[in-house]
């Protein structure tokens, strides 16, 4: 089958057009067993989408779902993955079935989407999470290991140092021969783990659609890279808006869409043409992240990419690059201190850290700010004092444009 399109009709007729092992990725995030009709209308509320979810019992929707399920993992590379999106409502038969057709030592992870809804729960906890169960094919599955940021209350300490189990098996810093504590060089970041903090698309989300179960872009994206590289064929035998397809597209990713309605593949193939994504700032700013990081510091290293520093008086940010495989400090020069000041602070703030590099961002001159290095320290402007230095030079080489 070609790749990069959308099917109308049955998965389980439609696959058996497909090649096996073929598949390097299956999302599907079919119906829930809600006992329901999910209604939904567009943002201009000028059409609605409606499917149902109803069925005669645990063993009719159990039944569907199996024959899928067998099907879909012959399609699946070797080194290929599933992820089964569900709720509450099924999520103990869907993990049943899971086990017994991929087995038990295919199964990865339980991934628990969290997000914050607008609506009330009269008689129980309100829902806040769903399910994503990622099986693979095999034991040799690809996975890239994908990084989260650090939480705001990580200090450079914890960023930095390496770490060593003692003869009590106690967590305490590596030190070299001198007693020196040893770097652990520039972090990437915390491994991703199993609860995502994605936030549900709001009711006026750009790429909100009006279709009832569609899920966000991004979290879309996140499952698509850890399993995928650039080319990889994705598949989504419940394709829905199309999300899925669309998180493809944006990444690179060759894709297959299936699904028995009309609506769902109008809509798809729309989105296809035009694809959009609604970014997070809760995503953008990091969960937290300038609740105690220094504003100003902040808004004078935007646009550079670090990791802000927490509870250190000395370091606004790490910088995610390192310098011959050394950590580098940034400190942002604050309007009561001179250069020398500000290299004094990010010097104290760096003993003992082991070996790293430091910068100074320069944020208004003074006789030392000449020199490109004072007591090892590197002395940068930033953008608005280079502009300034930049209207104070009058050089012939700025010319007027007209």
């Amino acid at each position: 089958m070609q790749n990069n399109l959308v099917h109308l009709g049955d998965c389980l007729e439609v696959l058996d057009h497909i090649e096996d092992a073929s598949i390097d990725l299956i999302y599907l995030d079919p119906p829930f067993f809600t006992q329901k009709i999910q209604r939904l209308s567009d943002r201009s509320g000028s059409y609605s989408f409606s499917f149902g979810d109803i069925w005669s019992g645990k063993e009719e929707y159990a039944s569907y779902m199996f024959d899928r399920i067998v099907k879909l993992k012959k399609k699946l590379k070797p080194t290929g993955s599933i992820f089964f999106h569900c709720d509450k409502s099924a999520s103990h038969l869907v993990r049943l079935m899971l086990d017994y057709v991929f087995g038990e030592s295919c199964f990865r992870s339980e991934i628990i989407w969290f997000f914050r809804r607008w609506s009330n729960s009269k008689n129980g906890l309100l829902p806040s999470h769903q399910n994503i169960f990622w099986y693979s094919a095999g034991e040799n599955y690809k996975f890239n290991k994908i990084f989260g940021d650090y939480s705001s209350s990580t200090n450079v300490d914890q960023l930095m140092q390496r770490r060593v189990r003692d003869e009590r098996g106690k967590a305490v810093y590596d030190r070299d021969e001198e007693g020196a504590v040893i770097s652990n060089g520039a972090k990437q970041g915390v491994p991703l783990s199993d609860v995502w903090e994605i936030p549900y698309l709001n009711p006026k989300a750009k790429e909100r659609t009006g279709y009832p179960t569609q899920k966000p872009v991004l979290l879309l994206e996140r499952i698509i890279e850890i399993c995928t590289s650039k080319g990889d064929v994705v598949l989504d035998p419940f394709c829905g808006s199309g999300t899925t397809l669309v998180a493809a597209k944006l990444l690179g990713r060759a894709y297959i869409g299936i699904d028995q309605s009309e609506d769902a593949i109008a809509l798809t193939k729309k989105r296809l043409d035009s694809p959009v994504k609604t970014e997070s700032r809760l995503l953008e700013a990091g969960r937290n992240s300038y609740e105690k990081h220094d504003q100003y510091a902040a808004t004078i290293l935007k646009g550079l990419d670090y990791i802000p520093v927490q509870r250190n008086k000395g370091i606004d940010g790490v910088l995610k690059a390192t310098s011959d495989g050394l950590p580098v400090f940034v400190r942002v020069q604050r309007a009561n201190e001179t250069v020398i000041d500000a290299v004094a602070a990010i010097r104290r703030a760096a003993k003992n850290k082991g070996g790293c590099k430091l910068i100074v961002a320069c944020t208004h001159p003074d006789i030392f700010f000449k020199q490109r290095f004072v007591d090892g320290v590197a002395l940068l402007p930033t953008l608005g004092e280079a502009v300034n230095s930049l209207l104070a030079e009058q050089t012939e080489d700025w010319g007027t444009a007209k």
